[in-house]
């Protein structure tokens, strides 16, 4: 098969590789019905923060592989992240959807990222467990975001990933990355001491959806008054590193051509190569090339168009 970049050249995916650790997935939160803005809530506190690793060498790793890290890269910049510690769904009726979520949610950093997650060793510092927040209580775990897209000519967007970036160069990925601590003034816990819990939870809550607006904003360089509001699909994790991902739902009002106009001046253009937009078809061949996350991702969107189609 043969997918066609709007505009540019095809990429041919005739013998795609087949499902590895790397492209194996977990779905953590399941909302096929998709969830809005005011149905999404968050609970910011430390207690959803790493737990540090008993093994003291273990733990040691961390700033020796950051320490490594620093000095092969002299640009490479700590920076903090809402980390995922689990969630609550609620269902104000008797019904099966759902009608509520509550987002528990910590704070981390790239370094942790970098220490735990991406240490060579990380699945040493898993808990064995069922339970998910469990199995990672040691790990970093920074929820990241990704977006599904759907232009007005009925495509989905996806990326293909430069080979200068640090994780899975080449892949292909849906536009995302994290919604971010400091664009709401918060660096610690204690950062918002003048303000209620309350009031800190719900701009937690908001940026979750800024945050992913954003990101498509600066990868893609449409501009948000051309997407609909975004809805909260799940939250899926990738097997490998442990990498879970929050996951939204958006159409632009624009076809897929003159979308690939604006990308050609994104702002945050030089993290892909390419951008393609693709027929469902397609998108379920290049999953195939996707970090576990991203293809859990796909899986939530799958989850979502059969739940409308029931509907």
């Amino acid at each position: 098969m043969e997918i066609t970049e709007s505009g540019g050249e095809a990429v041919s995916l005739a013998d795609p590789p087949p499902p590895t650790t790397t492209t194996n997935y977990r779905l953590l939160v399941v909302c096929p019905s998709g969830l809005s803005r005011a149905q999404v809530f968050v609970d910011f506190n430390e207690v959803y923060d790493r737990k540090p690793h008993p093994d003291v060498q273990l733990e040691d790793s961390i700033s020796e592989i950051w320490n490594q890290r620093v000095q092969d890269n002299l640009s490479l910049y700590n920076g903090m992240k809402f980390r995922y510690g689990g969630y609550v769904l609620h269902n104000v009726d008797d019904s099966s959807s759902v009608s509520n979520i509550c987002l528990q949610l910590g704070l981390t950093d790239y370094r942790t990222f970098v220490g735990t997650n991406l240490n060579p060793l990380w699945e040493k510092f898993l808990i064995a467990s069922e339970d998910d927040t469990t199995e990672c209580q040691h790990t970093s775990s920074p929820l990241g975001n990704g977006a599904i897209i759907e232009t007005i000519d009925k495509r989905i967007l996806v990326l293909q990933r430069s080979y200068n970036v640090g994780e899975f160069p080449g892949h292909f990925v849906f536009p995302g990355g994290h919604s971010e601590p400091q664009e709401i003034g918060i660096s610690s816990h204690k950062g918002g001491k003048d303000l209620s819990s309350k009031h800190i939870n719900e701009m937690v809550s908001e940026e979750m959806f800024d945050g992913i607006i954003r990101e498509i904003v600066e990868e893609i360089g449409v501009p948000a008054s051309l997407l609909t509001e975004p809805i909260f699909i799940g939250i899926s994790r990738r097997e490998l590193n442990v990498r879970p991902a929050a996951f939204f739902f958006c159409k632009c009002n624009l076809n897929s051509d003159d979308i690939q106009q604006l990308y050609s001046k994104a702002q945050d253009g030089y993290e892909s190569t390419q951008l393609y937009a693709v027929s469902l078809p397609e998108l379920e061949k290049m999953a195939l090339k996707m970090p576990g996350c991203h293809r859990g991702g796909l899986a939530l969107y799958a989850l979502m168009t059969e739940a409308a189609k029931n509907a």
